[in-house]
């Protein structure tokens, strides 16, 4: 998955104006350049169990999915497309009901978002006007840069942004090898982090700014030979048992994936000597050691290549 830096709020841009969303399966995507292009909407849909976001640069095909919002059943959700090519890429919204019936919403391109602040006249004392003052104002199609170079030769302040900026909430994928299991918020993943690390014996690794892979740890076999059955100096195999003469003693052996290959029903002498022909071939097999129908003992052996 490419790096998505995504974010799940209730899409309210006060510039000014509220900008209204589309209800599903209509939807709203606007940009104001900067490579951000905002897709929201609201879900009236009672029962909703996926809603994915798709981009293509063709209105009809090669659509892909971008990202999978986690909870679908928001009355309100956006996200915040930073990754996109070019802001001219195509959208729509793949929607799946509880029942199964899915249903793609129609292609759109962004339109550009021109809410901006109402900016206020700037007055500025002179002697021109009888009462002292003349009315200057700056229009709101003025370029910004210019917009401001004016107010610096009135002597008047730049204007404060008073619109307070609300910092998108980071979400991190979890997967489990190629499967995900899990979407974390920011605000949840130090919980998490510590879950796996103190916890588990579980590795976590970053495979991306917003994209973790828990690996499962595998124990790594220690091999201590048997005592019962094991290769002699001479890569035979030796059965050596208590009281074979007495106990009911029976061995199964199996090649290293676990096939079998033969079975002593009952070792009547101790100790027995395999001759390694009967293996066939050099490598490890395995073994189960039964005493009286329990088993006893399940293990492995080697045997060299020298035969």
């Amino acid at each position: 998955m490419a790096k998505v830096v995504a974010s799940f709020l209730l899409i309210f841009m006060c510039l000014g104006q509220l900008t209204a969303q589309d209800t599903l399966p209509k939807f709203t995507v606007t940009t104001r350049g900067n490579n951000r292009v905002l897709v929201s909407w609201t879900n009236a849909y009672p029962n909703v169990s996926q809603i994915s976001i798709q981009r293509s640069y063709d209105s009809l095909k090669n659509f892909k999915t971008i990202l999978t919002v986690p909870d679908p059943s928001n009355l309100q959700n956006g996200f915040v497309d930073t990754k996109a090519p070019t802001w001219f890429m195509y959208y729509r919204i793949f929607i799946v009901r509880d029942s199964g019936k899915y249903e793609f919403s129609r292609s759109k391109r962004p339109f550009w978002d021109t809410a901006k602040s109402s900016i206020k006249p700037v007055v500025k004392p002179t002697e021109a006007n009888g009462n002292g003052t003349k009315r200057v104002i700056i229009s709101d199609t003025m370029n910004k840069k210019e917009a401001d170079k004016i107010r610096e030769r009135l002597g008047e302040p730049k204007p404060v942004d008073t619109v307070e900026k609300i910092e998108p909430e980071r979400f991190f994928t979890v997967k489990r090898r190629d499967t995900i299991v899990a979407v974390i918020s920011e605000k949840n993943f130090k919980a998490f982090r510590d879950s796996i690390v103190y916890k588990t014996k579980d590795t976590m690794v970053f495979r991306s700014i917003d994209t973790i892979v828990v690996k499962p740890f595998v124990p790594k076999e220690v091999y201590k030979p048997s005592i019962y059955v094991f290769t002699e100096k001479e890569g035979n195999v030796s059965i050596s048992l208590p009281d074979a003469t007495v106990k009911h003693y029976s061995v199964k052996f199996f090649d290293e994936k676990n096939n079998p290959l033969f079975e002593i029903n009952k070792v009547k002498e101790s100790p027995l000597i395999l001759d390694k022909a009967n293996f066939l071939r050099s490598g490890w097999f395995r073994f189960e050691l039964y005493e009286d129908g329990k088993l006893k003992e399940k293990n492995k052996f080697f045997i060299p290549k020298d035969f």
